[in-house]
């Protein structure tokens, strides 16, 4: 391959605790992950999630949140060390989105095709598909707890129920909405979703919806989020001259996608790509390891080839390396045929690339170098944005405490919604190096269980949140 490709200020009892654990490496105990001489405690992973309902309290989310500790950390200290950040090479990054910028070139440049469409035309397409239904709906939801047994989701149900039918009785659904749904971008609004169509939902929910009459109330539905009830509060079909320009450019779209893919389709039939036996497996691995070494042997080892080229493990760490732990995390827990997939759709990406280069379209120095610089003042600003550009630090404050307490205010941010998460990709992998990073199991498991065990013990009964018991059956 040529071109490869998360309140307020937080200090507490638990803050207090990491500071003073920073001096004793040689435990590890209440310890959720730990970098040199920094320690994030269960306790304080505890305080930053507890109250952030919406995020369960599982493994992916805790050790994600230890990750991005980890990386945090590490760049608030290399920022403290040169707030330039000229020692960190951001080449590769700049070199994917490169790659990119040849594909759009490319796509420009060999894709050719009129997209021209009368207004007859039109019209005789949309009359042709299913006119476009635009729904009004509102809804109160109730979340289900990670490992909720039968008993505690028929609860769940009835108390539902239960508020169904005080609407049916003519209680306010907007007033009950405020009091009950947990849906916390909805909730201040009366459940209000405002207007959606089709595919903008979940189908349980869409499919519920569609069934229902303006001001009519649903049964529970269950969907990824919760259980819900809705009222749909008005339905109504767009008609073509409404719809018509969004719907052009919505065919127009088409068009292009279409031709694209007959392009694409193209290359991958004459490049012919075969996965290799037991590629799902190393995938899982390297995943669940991104950072693990490799022989010279081994990084060699194809993961898919096709004619004219393959990726190779080596390869495949290096463009782990530039993503985040989310990809990582769906990695390493994919069936063998997403793995598959997700190594076939690189493949089309280096096929386009290589296109590209074969038309010329290979970027210049100056244009690399100009998006290194961009990316370095990206990253920068990222820092500023997270607080720890420029450290607050207290006359005679260490800055190990203030690198710290701007960190877990970055996190708090960032898991309440206040700041954007910075995934570090490539970066974080420089700023490891040579570094003692871990994130602890025996830790993450003491946070899943804490935090379950706080909010289950604020989990009001039926009666406790103005509900009789008669309320509750239904």
């Amino acid at each position: 391959m040529k071109i490869s490709r998360w309140k307020p200020a937080l200090v507490s009892a638990g803050f207090v605790t990491l500071v003073a654990a920073c001096g004793d490496p040689a435990s590890d105990e209440g310890t959720v992950a730990r970098v040199d001489g920094y320690r994030l405690t269960v306790d304080d992973a505890v305080e930053l999630l507890v109250d952030e309902e919406r995020l369960a309290a599982d493994v992916g989310v805790v050790e994600s949140l230890a990750e991005l500790w980890i990386d945090y950390t590490l760049l608030a200290e290399a920022v403290a060390e040169d707030t330039t950040l000229a020692e960190i090479d951001v080449e590769p990054m700049v070199m994917r989105q490169l790659g990119q910028m040849m594909v759009f070139q490319l796509r420009d440049s060999v894709i050719q095709i009129d997209t021209f469409v009368t207004d007859d035309e039109l019209s005789t397409m949309y009359e042709a598909e299913s006119p476009e239904v635009q729904l009004r709906a509102s809804h109160i939801m109730l979340e289900v707890p990670v490992g909720a047994d039968q008993a505690a989701r028929d609860s769940i149900v009835g108390t539902l129920r239960a508020l169904r039918q005080r609407v049916m009785d003519g209680a306010d659904f907007s007033a009950l909405a405020q009091q009950f749904s947990q849906d916390p971008g909805t909730a201040r609004m009366g459940g209000d979703l405002g207007y959606f169509t089709r595919g903008d939902m979940v189908a349980p929910f869409e499919e519920a919806a569609l069934a229902l009459q303006p001001g009519e109330v649903s049964d529970v539905v269950q969907t990824p989020m919760g259980l819900h009830i809705i009222r749909l509060d008005e339905r109504r079909v767009r008609g073509f001259e409404e719809v018509a320009p969004g719907y052009r450019r919505e065919v127009q779209t088409r068009m292009v996608q279409e031709a694209e893919s007959l392009f694409v389709g193209g290359l991958v039939e004459r490049a012919d790509p075969q996965v290799t036996e037991g590629a799902a497996d190393i995938v899982r691995e390297m995943a669940a390891a991104p950072g693990a070494g490799l022989t010279g042997r081994a990084a060699r080892r194809p993961l898919v080839e096709w004619q004219g080229g393959s990726i190779s493990v080596g390869e495949f760490q290096e463009l782990l390396r530039l993503e985040n732990a989310v990809l990582r995390n769906q990695l390493e827990q994919a069936e063998d045929e997403v793995i598959d997939d997700f190594l076939l759709g690189l493949v089309r990406r280096d096929l386009l690339i290589e296109e590209a280069e074969s038309a010329g379209l290979r970027p210049v120095r100056d244009s690399i170098d100009a998006l290194v610089v961009d990316a370095r003042v990206q990253l920068r600003a990222a820092a500023r944005n997270l607080g720890i550009l420029d450290l607050d630090q207290a006359p005679g404050e260490d800055m190990e405490i203030a690198i710290q307490r701007a960190v877990m205010e970055a996190l708090a941010g960032n898991l309440s919604g206040a700041t954007r998460i910075v995934p570090l990709g490539l970066v974080s992998f420089q700023l490891r190096e040579g570094r003692s990073a871990a994130v602890l199991e025996e830790g993450v498991g003491g946070v899943i269980v804490e935090v379950a065990q706080i909010r289950a013990a604020r989990a009001l009964s039926p009666a406790e949140q103005g509900l009789s018991p008669a309320d509750t059956i239904g």
